[in-house]
């Protein structure tokens, strides 16, 4: 039996599915990795799982206009990843094996948090969520900057880590013990619940 702790009220709450798209989750995807395409099915079932209850579901992309870092003095993802998730391109893409259509929400970002210069923050509170379960890749980039970035704005990030995906287990696992120390709380798909 799941614990009461982690039974979400579907009125508000939302499951945020970060950057699960080819680029990343497809094994022709420019920063593939094994870690990711495993996420996919965990992320699928807890969006069908969610969406089913009636709670909102949020899928995020990375997405980067070629120009994006032309001219920037320290911030430039292409430098330190090479070029990835290109707008307009396949690899910026959602993953085909994703329930997409169950979205109430796609925000499309250009930096690792999804709450940094988009509609997430605006579109969450107007609609009374307070608590966000987070599911998608990386661990230890978009996920846990963008769960932070939830915590900072006083809603209530849950890891769902069965659900989560990383290049590297200790990537994983440092990111969910962080989270959990820092500013939220990690669960198992098992543990989640909807009412």
């Amino acid at each position: 039996m799941a614990d009461t702790e982690f039974a979400f009220d579907s009125e508000s709450t939302a499951v945020v599915v970060v950057d699960m798209q080819n680029g990343f989750c497809h094994p022709d995807g420019s920063l593939y990795a094994p870690g990711s395409e495993a996420a996919l099915a965990p992320c699928a079932d807890l969006v069908a799982r969610a969406a089913d209850a009636g709670a909102r579901v949020v899928f995020t992309r990375d997405v980067h206009p070629p120009g994006q870092f032309d001219g920037n003095r320290y911030y430039d993802e292409f430098e330190r990843w090479g070029e990835h998730v290109v707008e307009g391109s396949w690899d910026a893409e959602l993953h085909g094996d994703l329930p997409a259509e169950r979205a109430d929400l796609v925000v499309e970002k250009h930096t690792y948090d999804a709450f940094h210069e988009t509609q997430l923050d605006g579109w969450l509170s107007a609609r009374g969520v307070t608590d966000l379960l987070f599911c998608g890749t990386l661990a230890n980039v978009c996920v846990l900057h963008t769960a932070g970035s939830a915590g900072l704005r006083d809603y209530r990030p849950v890891l769902v880590e069965d659900a989560v995906g990383a290049i590297e287990d200790d990537h994983k696992a440092y990111a969910l013990d962080h989270a959990e120390w820092l500013f939220g709380e990690r669960a198992t798909l098992a543990d989640v619940t909807f009412a």
